[in-house]
């Protein structure tokens, strides 16, 4: 009987980074809230500029803690120049750095249908009560 090998994954979030912490701290908190719920036991925020961890070290962390596959997440609305180039370049970086792991650039979050539903929510939350 053949055996199943299953790839450790990792999933690396990435947001653009601010100097300010309360903006960085919504990605802190979904990294937390994925690696608690989720399917992923690893599971790191970082930052393309502005803010620590940078995607480097926290690809480094990913793979320190035994992830052979890891999934970039950019928490991007479009893929404008950031994901196009700079996420793509950093993808490339970590690939040759860790030539035993697998990295993999997924889509920024929009346009996805959700995303639609999620503004439709924001917006009758901002709608005064009747």
């Amino acid at each position: 009987m053949a055996q199943r090998i299953t790839m450790k994954t990792a999933l690396l979030l990435i947001a653009h980074g601010s100097r300010h912490a309360d903006a960085n701290a919504d990605l802190f908190a979904l990294a937390e809230e994925l690696r608690r719920t989720g399917p992923y036991g690893i599971v790191e925020a970082s930052f393309l500029e502005l803010a620590q961890p940078t995607i480097d070290s926290a690809g480094r962390h990913c793979v320190d803690q035994g992830a052979e596959r890891v999934i970039l997440l950019p928490y991007f609305l479009s893929a404008g120049v950031h994901v196009k180039r700079d996420l793509q370049d950093q993808r490339e970086r970590l690939a040759t750095e860790f030539a035993a792991a697998e990295f993999i650039l997924a889509q920024p979050l929009g346009p996805h249908a959700l995303l639609r539903e999620i503004l439709l929510q924001r917006a009758r939350e901002s709608e005064p009560e009747a």
